[in-house]
């Protein structure tokens, strides 16, 4: 289990700076823009966080199940 942890690091923090640059980018956009367009960049960036969650969520179950190498499949 103990080598796995430092593997789990790797996709969190991926997650986290790509939730994290999203957030801003979007947010100065809104910042900028007025009008309906406000309300599409605010969902867009919420979308993506979700999206990036459960992918990370399904990279680290598979990680814990000792699937390391997923190209190995293909």
């Amino acid at each position: 289990m103990h080598k796995n942890k430092g593997k789990l690091v790797a996709p969190i923090i991926v997650t986290i700076i790509m939730i994290v640059y999203c957030v801003i980018y979007f947010g100065f956009l809104i910042m900028l823009i007025s009008g309906i367009w406000r309300w599409v960049l605010g969902i867009i960036p919420v979308v993506f966080s979700v999206i990036l969650i459960k992918v990370c969520i399904e990279r680290i179950i598979e990680i814990k199940k000792g699937e390391e190498d997923d190209l190995s499949k293909y």
